[in-house]
């Protein structure tokens, strides 16, 4: 496995709307930076790339990402990943090592035996795009105050030979979740139209 860099963002907010929130939000983001060996070519078979990286990213990126917010699978409470696949690649590329059950599975299993699929983005970009991580919570997909999305970029990547693969965690939901509470109550009288 062929990795150039990691990189981790951590973002704490302690206000929101200009409101004071009671537990500051945390969400952290890590990402690798790999070299993709089907750049610039078409490739039928894409499994070793699956080999390659989907256990071992779906292992090592939560991991650091807990480590980033300091606390424990069970502490955390939603996520999300991302592929960003540079101009020489295929989306494709990025799918084949973010939608598999072995990096899922991985993943969930660091993050407490999470039991929802986790909610993904990817597309194509140069150096220093942006890409908006989905998040929601680990156990229930009906839990409406843990959606959010992160947007993250590094500077220098993905070149256009290499995939950004990248995790997302957080220890709580949104800062003061309204409209969670209210697609909960409408979900349990049989209104819920989300």
């Amino acid at each position: 496995m062929e990795i150039r860099k990691l990189y981790t963002v951590l973002e704490e907010t302690f206000i929101e709307g200009y409101k004071k929130v009671e537990i500051p939000v945390r969400v952290a983001v890590v990402a690798a930076v790999i070299r993709n060996p089907y750049a610039g070519k078409y490739v039928e078979d894409l499994q070793p790339l699956i080999d390659t990286y989907s256990a071992n990213l779906g292992q090592l990126l939560p991991t650091k990402a807990l480590e980033a917010l300091g606390i424990t699978g069970e502490e955390c409470e939603a996520y999300g990943k991302a592929a960003l696949v540079g101009i020489d690649g295929e989306i494709e590329h990025g799918s084949a090592i973010i939608h598999t059950m072995i990096f899922g599975n991985e993943f969930r299993k660091i993050c407490g035996d999470a039991k929802t699929l986790l909610p993904s983005a990817e597309k194509r970009g140069t150096a220093g795009a942006s890409i908006d991580l989905a998040i929601k919570h680990k156990m229930d997909p009906k839990v409406r105050s843990h959606h959010m999305s992160f947007e993250f970029r590094i500077p220098d990547a993905p070149r256009a030979d290499e995939i950004l693969v990248a995790a997302a965690v957080t220890s709580s939901g949104r800062a003061h979740p309204r409209i969670g509470s209210l697609h909960s109550e409408l979900a349990a009288q049989g209104e819920d139209q989300d």
